[in-house]
């Protein structure tokens, strides 16, 4: 298989006892994909985000790879299959895209960077910490993958950005974070600090997988969430930051999670801006200025 940029929605996670499953957020994937026209529009217009038509900075090879599909057996057999194909796709070099599902789908993207063999930085947008060890005995749900990611050797370290309210998080987790040395901002500090702080806690030319989830955006303008929090970062917050990463590091993987389409129904917006982010990481990546482009050069 050869891509320069690969698309791949992995629906399912591990489901904690008590919940629905699957879930509303195992649709998320297909809807994304159906509001693309809302989105992009065509390559052959201008993209104020990126200042280029869209066609003019994406690579020559975007291929997208569907939906992981659940198979017969349990959650550790389609956790293996799913870490197996991003492997794949990481071993050819490709810029990996998820769309969830809820944050576990993290956990087998985690587990398949190692194939890179290089050390690799977590930038995490949300509004909770999911740094949970486990929930009722379940270790790879939506609330553990930053803890998940904390104990991978390959992880450089990470930055964790909008969290507010309450949630995932109790004492011990803030602590086990903050021992780790996340660097957390909430998202008070981030509408103060600016973007500019957070860039700054990232090493540089160090290649980043980015995880966010859509609860770690304002609901004003991602409102098809679960657990919708206010005060959180806003698209022209976040996209710039996305841009930043994007020219100085690379950014080898990156998820969207937590879309819950049955809240975004009035008007896609949650799949909108998910598409959007998506677009800002591609032209960035391989534009004039992109980490992927100067690698590829």
């Amino acid at each position: 298989m050869s891509a320069d940029v690969a698309l791949l929605g992995i629906p399912y996670s591990e489901p904690y006892a008590g919940d629905s499953w699957p879930n509303d957020q195992t649709r998320a994937p297909d809807a994304v994909r159906q509001a693309f026209d809302q989105f992009c529009g065509g390559t052959e217009l201008w993209d104020f985000d990126l200042g280029a038509t869209l066609g003019s900075l994406l690579p020559a090879q975007c291929l997208d790879c569907g939906n992981a599909p659940w198979v017969e057996g349990n959650y550790d057999t389609y956790a293996a299959q799913v870490t197996e194909y991003l492997r794949r796709l990481w071993r050819s070099r490709a810029q990996v895209l998820v769309i969830g599902g809820d944050h576990g789908v993290t956990i087998p993207a985690l587990d398949a960077l190692e194939v890179l063999g290089e050390p690799i930085y977590i930038v995490h947008v949300d509004a909770h910490l999911d740094w949970r060890e486990e929930v009722g005995g379940v270790r790879r749900g939506y609330s553990s993958p930053l803890r998940w990611a904390s104990t991978k050797p390959y992880v450089l370290g990470m930055t964790q950005i909008g969290l507010r309210g309450t949630g995932s998080a109790r004492r011990g987790e803030f602590e086990a974070a903050r021992d780790y040395g996340s660097r957390i901002f909430t998202a008070e500090e981030f509408h103060a600090l600016g973007y500019q702080s957070v860039l700054a806690t990232i090493p540089q030319d160090c290649p980043v997988y980015l995880t966010i989830d859509a609860d770690g955006l304002d609901p004003t303008e991602a409102p098809g969430v679960l657990w919708p929090v206010p005060g959180g970062i806003r698209f022209h917050q976040i996209a710039p930051l996305v841009r930043a990463i994007a020219r100085r590091n690379r950014i080898v993987g990156m998820d969207i999670v937590e879309v819950a389409p049955k809240f975004d129904a009035a008007n896609h917006l949650t799949c909108i801006v998910a598409g959007r982010l998506f677009l800002n990481a591609i032209g960035a990546s391989w534009g004039p200025d992109g980490a992927y482009r100067r690698m590829k050069s």
